[in-house]
């Protein structure tokens, strides 16, 4: 029996999200169209919204509805520091920890030459045009530790470092709560390297 080509059309639609094959998306496909016709419409309309409403924030390139989000605007951030982060998602985690009080900046993306991604398709400009305020002191590179995410590091701190900003990298390391016989090798050597002393 053939698939009617709008269910084909659907399932390979779904398919652009992060981690779902053709598998995953045949049964959200099925399921959207046989059991929640109410939902899938709510999705339909939601995600109609949000393309039509969110923006980028014109000083950190988050997801917002107003020209400039309020976390650029609150007057309660720190904005001397600047954290660049590889997307929103990246953001919303450092968040989480409520261990930085600075602004952002999100590439939405990271380099990847394989890909075809460089500092144009990154738009590194606009990166350049937000430290040069002359209110940012330090940046604090926060992308992945990732083959990428090293290479975006390696090129925006040296873009950064030779219009005089600090440039600082968070650090990587056996995780909270972890034992060393569950930490991967590559891990436990990075948090030698990287050990600071107890006397700071």
């Amino acid at each position: 029996m053939l698939t009617p080509s709008t269910l084909e059309n659907l399932i390979e639609a779904l398919r652009c999200l992060p981690g779902v094959g053709p598998k995953s998306a045949q049964r959200m496909a099925y399921h959207l169209l046989q059991r929640d016709r109410q939902g899938a419409q709510r999705l339909v309309d939601t995600l109609q919204e949000a393309l039509q409403t969110l923006k980028h924030c014109q000083r950190c390139n988050t997801f917002t509805e107003a020209e400039i989000c309020d976390r650029c605007l609150s007057p309660k951030r720190d904005p001397s520091l600047l954290c660049v982060v590889e997307t929103a998602v990246d953001l919303n985690m450092m968040e989480q920890t409520q261990a930085y009080s600075g602004l952002y900046y999100v590439l939405m993306g990271r380099m990847s030459p394989l890909d075809g991604i460089g500092p144009r398709e990154l738009l590194l400009d606009s990166l350049l045009t937000r430290v040069s305020d002359g209110v940012v002191r330090e940046v604090i590179l926060a992308t992945n530790f990732t083959n990428e995410g090293e290479i975006t590091a390696h090129y925006v701190s040296e873009m950064l470092k030779s219009r005089g900003l600090r440039v600082s990298r968070i650090a990587r390391g056996v995780p909270v709560g972890g034992e060393l016989e569950y930490v991967d090798s590559g891990t436990l050597a990075q948090a030698m390297r990287e050990r600071k002393s107890l006397l700071d």
